[in-house]
């Protein structure tokens, strides 16, 4: 066996499942979950037409590369949505949603057999945001690479100060992980972050994987801005070391689908269409047309956009009269600080009084590098992730009686 699998650490909601192990729900209250980041608005209808309509696909094996509309789909979103023009055949490749993609990319760059002029091994290291989706981690130890955690600074709205980062670190990158809008924090990252890590990138030579999955979920008037976006502000329109990530899962409430697509420098995307072709990672044919019709609307997006909107307008200030918690720039998560401080007795005592589920911060993070690092700092303890995911009554009804356990806590 891979012996990299033992360095592997408990998937969060394998955690939480241990966690709630010994503990009885109170029956007077029916379960509410916002542990899981699980869209659960209603799938558009445009989607499911196209998946009935598309049913012949699945007589012929698909192409890794995708269908030709597929791509021009995608390149379409992107030119309206970032006004960004790409080549589709280059610079965008259909994917088999951003989880996937992300561990496969990390496979396709890294190389940990590199030596320096003596022939001595160079360890290949990873940065990631702390709190962080544990598929980088994963990705990165999988492809023989060391992990380095960036915390995010409550200071700096939860984005991380990439100036903290040593140089040695630097030096020793080969990818870089950043995720905006971020999870869980919903921080969207700043241009003025974008120009200091595309400097690093030209000095050190590591590439970045930007993952915007939760781009299209916002709640200013103002988009989030994007990774490619960015790089076209700054001039950089090769898009050089630069692949974004993004995905239908939230835009569109189909994360069963498992569509997406990445886009950006069309020399790494060349070989990571070598790596999906061997690795087999074809989209459905199915998938491929339903995807076109999702890419090509928008209406059900600016719908779902709103429906979020008011869901938090209605959530968040019942919960901030009680709780460190305030509206996020994007995504659909609520990162609150606890009274006390302790996450994980936060989540398990929340689940036996009043049937909600909740997931600790600090499942989300790693103690490590950083601000704190002498203290064993883990930047994700007390804090929890609410996902707001349900309809606005099921969250407002799971809101109510988060506020009336605080209160029982702090009377």
């Amino acid at each position: 066996m891979n012996p990299l699998l033992l360095s592997l650490q408990p998937y969060p909601f394998e955690r939480l499942k241990q966690l709630f192990a010994p503990v009885t729900p109170n029956p007077a209250f029916a379960p509410i979950s916002l542990g899981i980041g699980e869209p659960r608005h209603a799938t558009p209808a445009l989607v499911l037409e196209a998946l009935s309509k598309a049913t012949g696909q699945l007589a012929a094996y698909p192409a890794t590369a995708g269908l030709p509309a597929l791509r021009a789909s995608c390149a379409a979103w992107v030119q309206r949505r970032y006004g960004l023009k790409l080549d589709a055949a280059t610079q965008v490749l259909p994917v088999n949603g951003s989880r996937e993609a992300l561990f496969a990319f990390a496979q396709t760059v890294i190389d940990p057999s590199k030596t320096d002029a003596h022939g001595s091994p160079l360890e290949a290291v990873v940065v990631c945001p702390n709190p962080f989706y544990q598929i980088y981690e994963g990705a990165a130890i999988l492809a023989g690479a060391k992990p380095y955690y960036a915390p995010s600074d409550p200071a700096l709205n939860f984005n991380v100060d990439w100036a903290q980062v040593p140089d040695y670190v630097w030096a020793k990158t080969q990818l870089l992980f950043v995720c905006s809008p971020g999870n869980p924090t919903g921080a969207v990252m700043p241009l003025s972050d974008w120009e200091k890590l595309f400097a690093l990138s030209d000095q050190y030579g590591f590439v970045i994987a930007s993952d915007e999955c939760y781009s299209e979920i916002y709640f200013r008037e103002e988009a989030p801005l994007g990774g490619l976006e960015a790089a076209a502000k700054l001039g950089r329109t090769d898009f050089k070391n630069l692949v974004a990530f993004t995905s239908l899962s939230k835009r569109s409430n189909v994360p069963g689908m498992r569509s997406g697509f990445v886009a950006g420098d069309a020399n790494i995307l060349k070989q990571f269409l070598l790596y999906r072709t061997y690795h087999g990672s074809a989209m459905s044919g199915m998938v491929q047309e339903a995807s076109i019709a999702a890419w090509n609307d928008e209406a059900h997006v600016v719908a779902n956009r709103e429906q979020y909107r008011q869901k938090f307008a209605a959530v968040t200030p019942l919960l901030a009269e009680v709780m460190d918690v305030r509206l996020p720039d994007a995504g659909f998560y609520l990162w609150a600080a606890v009274p006390g401080g302790d996450d994980v007795a936060f989540a398990r005592d929340l689940l036996a009084q009043y049937n909600v589920t909740v997931l600790p911060g600090s499942y989300l993070a790693r103690e490590g590098h950083g601000l704190g690092e002498a203290q064993g700092f883990n930047p994700g303890a007390g804090r929890i992730r609410m996902a707001l995911v349900a309809e606005t009554a099921e969250c407002l009804e799971a809101a109510q009686r988060i506020v009336a356990f605080v209160k029982q806590l702090n009377p």
